[in-house]
């Protein structure tokens, strides 16, 4: 999704004029992508290679099925049971390796990683990222802990809104409700700008009836939209 400098200016315009009417600050930033999820993907692939080849052996599992791995006439001697035993152990091993491989070449396909990712856990990382940023950023030392950060992630279809303690205290974490929802829709209609126009419009709506710019009001960040 495209971010052109045009859209970077008008998200910087909405930014300034929403911090002419609060003594907050608003920081927006917008990712690609949280997580890649390998952990995951790696996690579903064990698992079936672990469980799948067990509905093998209702099926009369023969470690004949595959060339080179048995020999095609039936081992009698008893001291040959050890290597019946190897063969059997290879072959399963090899079916488990076909069946790690498999699934995790599609649950790596694109988009798959969020269809097969939990969504606690998705929104837990996206949390995760958004304090990081929220950090990285300085919001939290702003002179009266009256920072906002708007977060966003492409891939996960998920926004974040992080208030500093000062906002935090006096104003309810679902008012910034109507900002997710209208960020989170334009993202997915691919107009990015008009999500964190919206977006930073609503929040500076908030920040204006609860925290009214004081005199000599200093703007301590920047006006901008951080693409990482």
């Amino acid at each position: 999704m495209p971010i052109t400098p045009q859209d970077h200016e008008r998200i910087s315009a909405a930014i300034a004029a929403a911090e002419r009417r609060t003594s907050g600050e608003i920081f927006c930033v917008v990712a690609r992508k949280v997580s890649d999820y390998r952990d995951i993907r790696l996690g579903w692939a064990a698992l079936a290679a672990l469980l799948l080849p067990m509905a093998l052996i209702p099926l009369g599992f023969d470690p004949a099925w595959f060339p080179g791995v048995a020999d095609s006439w039936e081992i009698a001697h008893l001291a040959a049971r050890d290597v019946t035993i190897g063969r059997a152990l290879t072959a399963y091993a090899i079916v488990q390796a076909a069946i790690f491989i498999g699934v995790f070449l599609v649950v790596s396909a694109p988009g798959m990683s969020r269809i097969v990712t939990p969504a606690p856990l998705r929104r837990a990382r996206m949390r995760r990222a958004a304090m990081q940023q929220f950090l990285a950023h300085g919001l939290h030392q702003t002179e009266a802990r009256t920072g906002v950060l708007i977060f966003a992630s492409v891939a996960d279809r998920q926004v974040e809104v992080v208030a500093d303690t000062g906002i935090y205290e006096k104003v309810d974490a679902t008012v910034w409700g109507d900002a997710v929802a209208a960020l989170t829709r334009e993202l997915r209609a691919g107009r990015p700008a008009d999500g964190f126009e919206a977006a930073v419009t609503l929040c500076g709506d908030v920040l204006a009836t609860h925290f009214p710019p004081r005199p000599a009001d200093v703007n301590e960040l920047p006006d901008r939209l951080v693409v990482l």
